[in-house]
C-alpha cells in the first residue's frame, strides 16, 4: 500500500509543473480585456482613405444629439435670438450659474465680467466686457448661442457645459450686468441698510490681511 501511495504522489508531483505553467500562461492572456484600438486621429491601413475615424452615415443623427428644442439648445426661437428663458430662473439656478461661471468663464472674462481674467493678465487676448452697452442690451439667448456655437476667438462649450448650465451661466451674467450698472434706487428701501455691511467672503477666497 505504501508503494502505491508513493507512486501516486510521484505522479501528482510530476504534473504539478505542467499545471502551474498552464495557469501562468492563462493569466497572461488579455484577449478582449486589452483589445486593439485606435488613438484619436491615428492613421489606419485597414480603410482606403487611411483614417481610423469614420464619418457619420449621411442623413443620420447620433443618439441623443437631435436637439430639436432650439430655444433650449441654441437660445433662439424661429431662428431669432430670444430674451426669454426656457425654464424658471430660481435661486438654485443662479447659484449654479455663479459656480459654473467661475469655473469656465472667469479665467478669461474675470469674476465680474470686465474681461480681465487671469489668462488675460498673462497675455492672452482680452474679451469684450459684459458691461459694454452692446452686450448689456443683447438678448439673453445671445450668451447661450455663443456658449453653444462659439464666437470669434472663443470656442464652443457644448462638450464641457450642458444646456441647462449654459442658461444658468447666462442668468448669472445678467445678474453681473445688473450689479455693476445698478443704482441705490434699484435696491428695495427696506434693504438699503445692508449696503453698508461688510461683504461676505466668497467660498474659497483667501482671508483678508489685517492692517499693520
Amino acid at each position: 500500500m505504501l508503494h502505491d501511495v508513493g507512486r501516486r504522489a510521484f505522479g501528482v508531483g510530476r504534473w504539478l509543473p505542467v499545471v502551474a505553467a498552464a495557469l501562468a500562461l492563462s493569466a497572461c492572456r488579455q484577449d478582449m480585456h486589452d483589445g486593439p484600438r485606435y488613438e484619436p486621429l491615428e492613421g489606419s491601413t485597414f480603410f482606403g482613405d487611411g483614417r481610423s475615424a469614420r464619418t457619420p452615415v449621411a442623413n443620420t443623427v447620433a443618439r441623443g444629439m437631435l436637439r430639436q428644442d432650439e430655444h433650449l439648445y441654441n437660445g433662439t426661437i424661429n431662428g431669432q435670438l430670444t430674451d426669454t428663458f426656457p425654464m424658471p430662473v430660481t435661486p438654485g439656478m443662479m447659484a449654479r450659474g455663479h459656480e459654473r461661471f467661475n469655473v469656465f468663464c472667469s479665467p478669461c472674462h474675470g469674476r465680474t465680467g470686465q474681461g480681465n481674467g487671469m489668462v488675460v493678465q498673462r497675455g492672452f487676448r482680452a474679451p469684450a466686457s459684459f458691461h459694454d452697452a452692446r452686450l448689456r442690451n443683447a438678448p439673453v439667448g445671445y450668451y447661450v448661442n455663443v456658449e453653444t456655437n462659439g464666437f470669434g476667438a472663443m470656442s464652443d462649450y457644448t462638450a464641457q457645459v450642458p444646456a441647462a448650465d449654459r442658461w444658468a451661466i447666462a442668468a448669472y451674467i445678467r445678474a453681473l450686468q445688473f450689479s455693476q450698472n445698478a443704482t441705490v434706487d434699484d435696491v428695495p428701501a427696506d434693504r438699503r441698510a445692508e449696503l453698508d455691511e461688510p461683504a461676505a467672503a466668497e467660498p474659497g477666497a483667501a482671508p483678508a490681511q489685517e492692517a499693520r
